[in-house]
């Protein structure tokens, strides 16, 4: 059995998986991802998110306080793991976005709509290799605690 060390991942491990991640956020290509991009990403990921809510996010990712979320702080806000209070409420809305029908687990077809919502042209073959390379009770879906896991593992390098 791989160790999550030698699994691959679908998490943002590195600056050029965070620079597309980035560039797909930043829907007029500025290097800036506005209060209006990110409410639009996550409309399209079926997120009900209130104008509020999109300004406490901004709020707390724009540590220059200059409106806009540039690289270097959604790569910063990417890896960061001390927000302990706040982590839990953010991963499950996280994972919330991706379960669909709301049983609880990510499937590849659940993946693969999101993923295509977002741009990505991606296979639900495709979909069904990420989905694998992080299923560790083997159940061909990604629960809570799988999801938590590999958001863990990834936010530490």
């Amino acid at each position: 059995m791989a160790t999550n060390a030698t699994k691959p991942s679908v998490y943002l491990q590195d600056m050029e998986e965070v620079k597309k991640v980035f560039a797909r956020f930043d829907a007029n290509g500025d290097g800036m991802i506005s209060g209006d991009e990110l409410s639009g990403v996550l409309k399209a990921l079926g997120s009900d998110t209130s104008p509020d809510e999109v300004e406490r996010m901004m709020a707390e990712i724009d540590t220059d306080r200059d409106g806009c979320i540039n690289l270097q702080e959604f790569a910063d806000f990417c890896k960061s793991d001390d927000s302990v209070d706040g982590g839990a409420k953010e991963l499950k809305e996280a994972f919330d976005l991706y379960d669909q029908d709301h049983n609880g687990l990510i499937s590849a077809a659940e993946l693969h709509q999101i993923l295509n919502r977002l741009g990505q042209n991606c296979t639900v073959q495709d979909c069904t290799r990420m989905i694998t390379s992080v299923d560790a009770d083997g159940d061909g879906n990604v629960s809570f605690e799988e999801f938590k896991q590999m958001m863990c593992n990834n936010s530490k390098k």
